[in-house]
């Protein structure tokens, strides 16, 4: 345990940074308000984050990974929580709105934590892993999501068409799937594209964490007990443990492993927020969620790195 609190630390101290910097405890003449954050998350999404993880993707050897064993091992605990929630829905005692929020909050990552932390603990070839496994979890949870809130709720359900739109114009999908390609056929980035691209990516962490930090909302987090109880229990100790099975059962080793169990046991997504309230969701309870499980992940992620990986 006391080997990696220095390699997470730092990542839970930037998102309190960016709490702070929020609230105007620190520095409250810079003005941070609400414009400038939203502002820059969108730079972050659509173009520190995408730049960073086609530069690291690109650059590295997919060859000899498992791919296709790491996406097994993902995807089917979620698969398998989803249904858990689905089969004991009577039993939750909740309405669609709010079952819908807890299942976003057990099966959505937040990528800036996972890629900082994977980055912390095993370097550059732990990026690459991350970012792979970015590209095989945030289409699928996208798509899961969407579909289960239409008809949980009874919004109109999206078509196969709008759908494929949405994930062809991910930056963060494009991204990867362009490095992967160009990680495969061995050629790389351009000698000028390619620093660039890389000097633009070293800043998506640190300003992602912020905007995580920016993100919490500590009201929400007062309010729904049960739901936000129930939301970070399944995601942040239930799902890496199924995950480790998962790592087992489909011969997952070594630092595939490893990245695959770090990578569940994330806090969610804040991308949940907005799905919530486009789409009829408990969106206040999803805050609440949010805010718990990153603070409560500062405690968790130690756990789960020290007894799973």
């Amino acid at each position: 345990m006391s080997s990696v609190l220095p390699a997470i630390g730092p990542i839970f101290l930037m998102i309190l940074l960016g709490t702070l910097l929020k609230r105007g405890v620190l520095f409250p003449r810079l003005g941070l308000g609400d414009g400038f954050w939203d502002s820059t998350e969108r730079l972050t999404y659509y173009v520190l984050f995408p730049a960073m993880l086609l530069s690291r993707v690109a650059g590295s050897s997919v060859g000899e990974l498992q791919i296709l064993p790491m996406a097994a091992a993902l995807i089917v605990p979620l698969l398998m929580m989803i249904g858990a929630l689905l089969l004991m829905r009577d039993r939750l005692r909740m309405d669609m709105p709010a079952l819908t929020s807890v299942m976003q909050g057990t099966i959505r990552p937040n990528v800036y934590v996972i890629l900082a932390a994977g980055g912390a603990l095993y370097g550059a070839a732990g990026n690459t892993l991350v970012a792979i496994a970015i590209g095989i979890v945030v289409p699928t949870v996208n798509v899961l999501c969407v579909i289960l809130l239409a008809r949980l709720i009874g919004t109109t359900e999206p078509g196969s068409r709008s759908i494929a739109k949405a994930l062809i114009t991910n930056p963060i999908i494009v991204a990867v799937v362009l490095g992967l390609v160009l990680s495969s056929l061995q050629v790389g980035l351009p000698p000028i594209i390619g620093p660039t691209l890389d000097t633009i990516g070293r800043a998506a962490l640190p300003v992602g964490l912020l905007c995580v930090g920016a993100g919490l909302n500590f009201a929400a987090a007062r309010a729904g007990r049960r739901g936000i109880i129930i939301s970070s229990v399944l995601k942040l100790l239930v799902l890496p443990v199924l995950t480790a099975f998962a790592c087992f059962v489909f011969g997952v080793e070594g630092l595939t492993a490893k990245i695959a169990i770090l990578f569940s046991g994330a806090p969610a997504a804040a991308s949940s927020y907005i799905l919530a309230r486009q789409m009829g969701g408990d969106h206040q309870l999803m805050a609440g969620i949010l805010t718990t499980q990153v603070i409560a992940a500062a405690l968790t992620l130690p756990v789960v790195i020290t007894f799973l990986l």
